[in-house]
């Protein structure tokens, strides 16, 4: 009877979800000013693009900044030469970000492990090649590419204010989009792959046709935040493409909880508030995610949202 309760209010809960998510980002926008409450919400954004294919196919990439820079690139490009709309810049980076995976998708999705990883590495590594030395006559090079977005109707995205809402609303409904797709039949061909992609196989599931759509999925997502970063800072360099940074949103996911939609929005939060505020009390702040690392893998691998649905919540399906 207990089980029956504590699952009635989980669902009942599960119905406001989104206005609580909503509210509590108001509130650390209010906690720790607007402008980094944005940077912690379009992070998420892209930690949840990521786990998509890390905590929910079991694939583990280290090369998830190529996807965010293309959609980076590609609207501060589309700002420059073709509308300095910011809509038509944020569609612009999110169908980068879809062809890009589609065309590197026969490739990538074929293989499986370290293959994997290391794959998506060396691409990042082309990439970042290509905007800092092959491109540079169009992407600024090292010095990057500063753009500017002009006004919708009231609409500006250089209003901190309009920005974090739009950055808001974006979250909301990419959290919304992959609870629905997780919860969903293919949700659960993507972890069935995860855990047997061979049994699945057999079973007569097109497993690279499920992949490549997972795969795009990621890529298109990982670059929308790259396009909500250019129309929040106006700018972009190859920073936004660099190998060196993949680590963040693995940290970020592992943190969280991965194969979680709350657990990602979790670590992305967890992992800025450690990177923005850790380094002011303490000089090698980055031994402290090491440190972290150590512990979620012997003593809590579920990652912070997994251990509280396992120590306060009644047992749910996975992807929630």
């Amino acid at each position: 009877m207990t089980g029956f309760l504590n699952s009635t209010a989980a669902a009942r809960l599960r119905r406001f979800d989104l206005p609580i998510l909503a509210t509590l980002f108001l509130l650390l926008a209010w906690a720790i000013s607007i402008q980094r409450a944005t940077d912690f919400i379009i992070f998420c954004v892209f930690v949840l693009a990521y786990d998509l294919l890390y905590g929910h196919m079991g694939r583990l990439s280290f090369g998830h900044m190529l996807y965010l820079g293309t959609g980076a690139y590609a609207a501060a490009l589309t700002a420059e030469h073709v509308s300095a709309n910011p809509f038509v810049a944020l569609l612009a980076a999110l169908l980068a970000g879809g062809v890009v995976g589609l065309i590197l998708s026969p490739i990538t999705v074929r293989t499986t492990g370290a293959c994997f990883a290391l794959i998506n590495l060396a691409l990042n590594q082309v990439g970042y090649f290509l905007v800092l030395v092959a491109l540079a006559r169009w992407t600024g090079g090292e010095d990057g590419l500063a753009v500017t977005f002009s006004k919708v109707g009231p609409f500006d995205v250089g209003d901190k204010v309009m920005m974090f809402a739009l950055a808001l609303a974006c979250l909301v409904g990419v959290v919304w989009l992959m609870r629905r797709l997780t919860d969903s039949p293919f949700g659960i061909l993507l972890r069935s792959i995860k855990q047997n992609e061979s049994r699945v196989r057999f079973l007569g599931y097109d497993v690279v046709r499920a992949k490549t759509l997972a795969f795009v999925l990621s890529t298109s997502l990982s670059a929308f935040a790259g396009g909500l970063s250019i129309l929040n800072y106006a700018y972009v360099t190859p920073s936004f493409i660099d190998t060196g940074r993949n680590v963040e949103v693995i940290f970020a996911s592992l943190i969280g909880g991965a194969g979680s939609v709350y657990g990602a929005v979790a670590g992305g939060v967890a992992y800025m508030l450690i990177s923005n505020f850790l380094p002011n009390y303490v000089q090698r702040w980055e031994m402290f995610l090491g440190f972290a690392l150590l512990l979620l893998i012997f003593k809590f691998r579920a990652g912070i949202w997994g251990s509280l649905v396992a120590r306060f919540g009644p047992r749910r399906a996975e992807g929630t």
